[in-house]
């Protein structure tokens, strides 16, 4: 007897074939059959009219935290996610001992736009190794499956204390490292991740520790992927890092090698379509480069006191650990002004935000007379007031008390030109960066967005193919044995979802993190049925209780 059946679904298996009207049986978790079924079932799920998917696979996540606390990984699961990697650009929280836990959730509070309240008193701290990690992820339970990454910065933190943030490593400190990430992989990690990004700030302004690699650390920590024979790297490319230096470690190690991220950039538009393309070179050559993409503009909500897109001027820096009567003094002071205006100016690299004041507007005025001003850009509130924008920009922030909450449409909006980079074939759509950035955005929605606006809505990419780009590509990717496919045998990770309404909802705000933060979040459209490793969990409007049913992937063997 099947556990559930799915009756005459538009299949969409993942694999790109195409889509073709069946049932589908499942059976202790994994798909027994697909075709015409007429076997007893325990349940019985009436399909007409929609299209049944694999679930969609995230590789590009930051809940390593929030599982701990939040064994759904909301919201990802609703929006159709059966799968996530974490610890993406180095920013695992294992290995950790007690003495670094603090300075590892300050620095995820600023480099990922993360609740510190909610990071201090909602993480559970319960390990100290990877292995320990990953056990108690499985002794807690996980709704999505999970793999994860062992992050650069993690260990390079756990050597070095605070000097991770400052020098260089010794070599016997390297050698520690290695040791560390050696461990992590016998552990079962999917890899190792790090970044060179300059954006990437930990608490008070400090560059995150993979920062003060050098390419001997790096080239080392990698090769421990070699001797293993197997695990991906993923790197948030810094602007020093090259395509070549990328590329020989796919081919020294023979591991996929992931860049993130490839974003379009109307400042420096030639960056993104050169990471795709020489992605693509590199695969012709036979070795695995790839670039991640998004398929949706990247915006941010925020206010002045976290507001990542001006993290990277070097005016901002003094105000990054400053209190909120520092802050406010300097940002009246028309001294810093005038450097935050030359900032604007003057090519700077890593820069996100370069003065385009058209692209930021008032989302939220704290103030009730000041509403009016609500989604209008400052350029708009600029030529209504009859000031500078960068004055309105200021005066408005510091007269509400540095509450008023601003949008910053940064990269990607050039949707012609993202098209571009996501047709590439040395392209993978991913960098939801669920998880992370809360206070600025939540793009954990980008495949019912892919499957929305670009399939339905645009007409630019076939829906088999589209369904594999986000199913069984990454699975195949990452050594996912089993996911991204509706065949027989392969796990049970179902999404059930409408073709004609299916699309990310509207942003939100959420006050359910520990302590009481909150969050922005997505709610899903057009999905009908979210399945993980066989058992239901999400019924197009909630969460089904059940025991959380997602595996930690701990064994990549083929």
């Amino acid at each position: 007897m099947y556990n559930l059946v799915i009756k005459g679904a538009v299949v969409a298996d993942g694999t790109g074939a195409s889509l073709r009207t069946a049932d589908v049986a499942v059976k202790d978790g994994r798909i027994a059959e697909v075709g015409r079924i007429t076997g007893a079932t325990t349940e019985t799920v009436d399909a007409d009219g929609l299209v049944l998917a694999p679930g969609i696979v995230d590789v590009h996540t930051h809940y390593d935290a929030q599982l701990t606390w939040d064994s759904n990984a909301t919201p990802s699961p609703s929006l159709g996610v059966t799968t996530v990697v974490v610890g993406n650009c180095g920013f695992s929280i294992a290995p950790c001992p007690p003495e670094c836990r603090d300075l590892i959730a300050r620095n995820l509070a600023e480099v990922e736009g993360m609740s510190l309240t909610a990071l201090r008193s909602g993480t559970n701290w319960d390990f100290e190794t990877f292995d320990e990690y990953l056990t108690l992820l499985k002794r807690k339970g996980v709704t999505p499956n999970v793999a994860a990454f062992i992050g650069h910065s993690a260990v390079r933190t756990m050597v070095m204390g605070p000097e991770a943030s400052e020098r260089a490593a010794r070599e016997d400190e390297v050698l520690e490292m290695r040791d560390l990430v050696s461990g992590g992989m016998d552990a079962g990690a999917v890899g190792f991740s790090t970044s060179t990004s300059i954006n990437h700030y930990g608490d008070g302004g400090v560059p995150m520790p993979s920062r003060l690699a050098e390419e001997s650390e790096l080239r080392s920590l990698v090769g421990v992927l070699g001797e293993k024979g197997r695990g991906v790297f993923q790197l948030t490319v810094g602007p020093d890092m090259t395509s070549e230096v990328m590329e020989s470690l796919a081919k020294d190690n023979n591991c996929p090698v992931f860049q993130t991220a490839a974003l379009f950039n109307e400042a420096y538009p030639e960056r993104a379509p050169k990471m795709v393309s020489d992605s693509a070179e590199a695969q012709e050559r036979g070795n695995q480069l790839w670039a991640q993409v998004s398929c949706q503009s990247l915006s941010m909500d925020f206010a002045l006191t976290a507001a990542f897109p001006m993290q990277s001027l070097d005016a901002w820096r003094p105000l990054i650990d400053a209190d909120n009567e520092n802050f406010e003094r300097q940002i009246r002071d028309s001294e810093f002004r005038n450097r935050f205006r030359h900032d604007l100016e003057v090519p700077q690299k890593g820069k996100l935000f370069y003065g385009d004041w058209s692209k930021v507007e008032v989302a939220m005025a704290a103030r009730p007379e000041n509403r009016e001003l609500e989604g209008l850009n400052i350029n708009q509130v600029a030529e209504r007031q009859g000031k500078d924008p960068i004055d309105v920009f200021f005066d408005l922030s510091a007269d509400e008390g540095l509450e008023t909450i601003y949008t910053a449409g940064l990269m990607n909006s050039d949707e012609d030109e993202v098209e571009k980079l996501i047709r590439e074939p040395g392209s993978l759509v991913s960098l939801s960066d669920a998880g992370a950035h809360l206070r600025y955005l939540c793009d954990a929605a980008y495949g019912l967005h892919f499957l929305g606006h670009w399939v339905r809505e645009r007409g630019s990419f076939d829906l088999a193919d589209a369904v594999r780009r986000l199913t069984s590509l990454p699975a195949d990717l990452y050594s996912l044995q089993g996911r991204g496919r509706i065949v027989s045998g392969a796990h049970a990770d179902l999404m059930l979802f409408d073709p004609a309404t299916v699309a990310r909802g509207p942003l939100r705000r959420a006050f359910d993190l520990p302590g009481g933060d909150s969050r922005l979040t997505r709610d899903p459209l057009g999905v009908h049925g979210v399945w993980v490793n066989g058992q239901h969990v999400f019924d197009g409007k909630d969460y089904v209780s059940a025991t959380p049913p997602g595996g930690v992937i701990d064994n990549f063997a083929a």
